[in-house]
């Protein structure tokens, strides 16, 4: 009986090595990065390092649910623009060149800079997937706080007039009170798939 009960225990802690294995997985630090916008400014990560934050979301030009988001990220940065945070936009679509992201950032009225991750080796540091999710970062440590949609209002083929959970918001909340965001109450971003280039292609 006493080996069945320490069978249990190992059973229930390696169950939690792996979850905490998985979360840390999953926000994965930035890497070091110079990127150009696509007003043909240079931007580094040590640029912000007098920032507290840094507020990445995943741009794609033509994805109607990164589009139908730039509003109410918008929104947030005015709310927050006495805060001493950084608010950013990060494009890793192999389709899309400066032209095309200058296009839709004058189409749209976006007023973010949005860095083109030409190898998109800061995608992948991160683990994006899609578009339209959103990376709270510290420039100094490069450690991800919090990753996910900005809101539920937006879904494939769906969008919600009433918004029940605002991730974004409430996760900066959290943070700059000091606290830690549970990312198991924050469900995975829907928006485009983004594509990458074969390591062959790209040799990273």
């Amino acid at each position: 009986m006493k080996k069945l009960a320490g069978l249990c225990v190992s059973a229930v802690l390696t169950t939690l090595v792996s979850f905490s294995a998985m979360a840390d997985d999953f926000l994965k630090p930035v890497k070091d990065f110079t990127l150009v916008d696509h007003l043909g400014v240079s931007h580094s990560l040590a640029d912000y390092a007098d920032k507290d934050y840094i507020v990445m979301y995943i741009h794609g030009s033509g994805c109607p649910i990164a589009r139908l988001s730039v509003p109410e990220y918008q929104q947030i940065t005015q709310t927050y623009k006495d805060k001493n945070i950084e608010f950013l936009m990060l494009n890793s679509f192999i389709q899309d060149d400066m032209a095309r992201i200058q296009k839709e950032a004058t189409e749209f009225n976006i007023e973010f800079p949005i860095l083109k991750d030409e190898d998109q080796t800061v995608a992948k540091s991160l683990g994006v997937e899609r578009t339209a999710e959103v990376f709270v970062i510290d420039p100094r440590t490069r450690e991800v706080h919090f990753r996910g949609p900005i809101n539920d209002a937006l879904g494939y083929e769906t969008q919600r007039v009433e918004v029940d959970n605002h991730y974004l918001t409430d996760a900066l909340e959290t943070i700059l009170a000091g606290g830690v965001v549970n990312m198991d109450d924050i469900p995975d971003s829907k928006g485009c798939l983004i594509g990458f280039f074969h390591p062959a292609v790209t040799g990273l």
